[in-house]
């Protein structure tokens, strides 16, 4: 390389770093957030169809009425709104869901809203997606109660509605009534309650769908070393890990149980106290918080996860500005969630 050229090269290179310098120093403190924000987090997608499970009209329309329906239940009593509630924002408030016959269930219902966004379901994640945990809620002890799906496709069967509803939803098939498409119907249902929030039109550019204390708050929270487990785009429940990494959960919590996590399932050393990471989207309104419905404030709930998970003790002020950006993550019920459906009228009364 001549020296005409090499002295071309180098101011070019100069011209070039002076013009990113400039770029990056005027980047405003906003911005800057959004960005890293940005690269921790995802704003919701539209709705969550997949080649394996499509979201359709009619079998969403089926799916929201079985949601609804406590009539497969073993005693007529239970149905997935039991325990997900439009107005406790798809939760129950208990500690510890009731399932048939009132038989308690052994862990807190997490929310159902924006569920079909995370990699398993259930505190232990033994649950593949919404479809394997509809199905399986059937013969669920705690749940629907049934003691098989004969029986509980046969109570389905005797209302009056649901088999031209079956038919509608999956066209050709020739006995349309069953536990699979029971699940596929719920699932399909599951997949359209995404709600998104302030957060999301954050995260789409919008630097002031926030205020300046949520702002913080989510500055602190990145920091702090939160966003190492809820990050992505339902702001965690995309991990397996053990709750207490600095000190046993239960000493912080008052846990009056203790909870083998994920260790009940695999019966492997290395899943004892492991659970899965909630997704923090509507935590603010999903009360009481961990696996045991164990603590009613989300305060406390965000000095508890600091002290054991990251081995931090962050000041009520430092949890309060955590809290400010949580509280953005609320978004408003979707309308198909809100109310409930009208269901096909019954045709029988359950006898057990």
């Amino acid at each position: 390389m001549n020296k005409t050229i090499f002295r071309k090269y180098i101011q070019a290179l100069a011209v070039l770093g002076a013009s990113l310098s400039v770029s990056v120093a005027a980047a405003t403190p906003d911005e800057t957030l959004l960005s890293e924000a940005q690269r921790h987090f995802k704003p919701l997608p539209k709705d969550l169809s997949s080649m394996e499970f499509p979201v359709t009209p009619k079998q969403v329309a089926l799916g929201r009425a079985l949601f609804f329906d406590p009539r497969p239940s073993l005693d007529g009593t239970v149905s997935c709104a039991k325990c997900h509630q439009p107005a406790l924002y798809g939760t129950d408030s208990l500690s510890r869901s009731i399932g048939v016959k009132d038989k308690l269930n052994p862990r807190n219902a997490p929310t159902v809203l924006n569920a079909a966004l995370q990699a398993s379901q259930h505190w232990h994640g033994d649950r593949t997606d919404v479809e394997d945990q509809a199905k399986k809620a059937l013969l669920g002890a705690a749940s629907f109660g049934q003691p098989d799906f004969i029986k509980s496709m046969a109570q389905l069967e005797a209302i009056p509605g649901y088999q031209a509803m079956f038919e509608q939803a999956f066209p050709g098939d020739s006995q349309p009534v069953n536990p699979d498409n029971w699940a596929k119907a719920i699932g399909a249902y599951e997949r359209t309650l995404l709600n998104a929030s302030p957060f999301d039109d954050f995260l789409k550019g919008d630097t002031e769908a926030i205020s300046p204390a949520a702002k913080a708050g989510l500055r602190r929270f990145i920091d702090t070393g939160c966003v190492a487990c809820h990050g992505g785009v339902g702001i965690g429940g995309s991990l397996l890990k053990k709750f207490g990494l600095t000190e046993d959960y239960w000493k912080s919590t008052g846990s009056q149980i203790i909870d083998k996590g994920r260790f009940d399932v695999t019966h492997n050393e290395a899943d004892l106290y492991v659970f899965k990471v909630p997704g923090l989207r509507n935590v603010a309104m999903t009360p009481p918080y961990f696996h045991d419905g164990s603590v009613a404030s989300l305060n406390d709930a965000v000095g508890i996860m600091a002290k054991v998970q990251l081995g931090k003790t962050l000041s009520h002020e430092e949890i309060a500005s955590i809290v400010s950006f949580l509280n953005t993550l609320t978004g408003a019920l979707p309308d198909n969630f809100a109310t409930a459906p009208v269901l096909p009228a019954s045709g029988f009364r359950p006898t057990n």
